[in-house]
């Protein structure tokens, strides 16, 4: 039995004529990648149940709470520990992203099936991004109601209609998208799991520890760190101009939180456009 030729002739063509697939398309592939590792909802839960604990460790902790009139108590709120963990891992799991399809070949079957290689990263961009920013939110607006409700008992609560809250709510609420995207960047660049990971630590949270607000110089490199960003946005109150620190300014602040996720995502598509995977 054979094939008709008609059959024979038709086919090729109608295979060249399938549609290349859209930027949603892509956006949606990202999205199975990502939803159908069982590790990821038990680590983004994880890590949202850590920041929120830990605002509730700081909160209870601070014996100092509604010893004064009420007023929004930001650090026990947007606990350190807790949101330089976040960083860490939203840094490192915005990185999997990449690495994990570098590890497994997986890379390979993406770009035979999409050559747009800038177009797969900007989908995965997108996807880490508005994930990352629930995420975040989640962890925040959790963190807030958690603190306020311990400090309710203290006569220290605030409503989250309070004009100190929504800047460090929102900062809060950002730094894990700003790390993740800063993570997905660093393993286009790197493409090794164990390097990306120990660079994306180190950039994120060991780099501005080394430089101190006692000198301009210094000062100026390190407000250019997601870290003191975050840690000026989150501050509630005017910098000392009796101080002899140097303090960054809050649109800098900003500035430096759109920068970096830009700058990495930027960088990435520019490499993996001129680089074989």
């Amino acid at each position: 039995m054979t094939t008709p030729a008609s059959v024979l002739a038709t086919t090729p063509a109608a295979s060249l004529a399938e549609p290349p697939a859209r930027f949603l398309d892509l956006i949606a592939s990202e999205w199975i990648k990502m939803r159908s590792l069982r590790s990821t909802p038990w680590a983004l839960a994880l890590i949202t149940l850590f920041v929120i604990g830990s605002a509730a460790v700081a909160t209870l902790a601070d014996k100092a709470a509604g010893s004064e009139p009420a007023d929004f108590l930001a650090y026990d709120t947007f606990s350190s520990p807790g949101y330089m963990t976040l960083m860490l891992v939203a840094g490192s799991m915005g990185a999997l992203t990449v690495v994990s399809e570098y590890s497994s070949g997986l890379i390979r079957t993406t770009t035979v099936a999409v050559p747009a290689r800038g177009a797969v990263v900007l989908a995965k961009a997108v996807v880490t991004a508005l994930l990352w920013t629930a995420v975040g939110t989640a962890a925040a607006i959790g963190s807030f109601f958690v603190s306020q409700a311990i400090l309710d008992g203290h006569g220290a609560a605030v409503p989250i209609t309070h004009p100190d809250v929504l800047r460090p709510l929102v900062a809060s609420a950002l730094l894990a998208p700003v790390c993740a995207l800063t993570g997905l960047g660093l393993a286009v660049l790197l493409r090794h799991a164990a390097a990306t990971m120990l660079t994306s630590a180190f950039t994120l949270l060991m780099l501005p520890t080394m430089f101190s607000e006692s000198n301009r110089w210094s000062a100026d490199i390190k407000h250019t760190m997601v870290s003191a960003a975050w840690t000026r946005l989150v501050q509630t109150w005017e910098p000392d101009p009796g101080s002899l620190g140097y303090t960054a300014t809050l649109p800098s602040s900003w500035i430096v939180y759109a920068l970096w996720p830009l700058i990495a995502v930027a960088l990435a598509v520019a490499v993996v456009r001129h680089r074989d995977v």
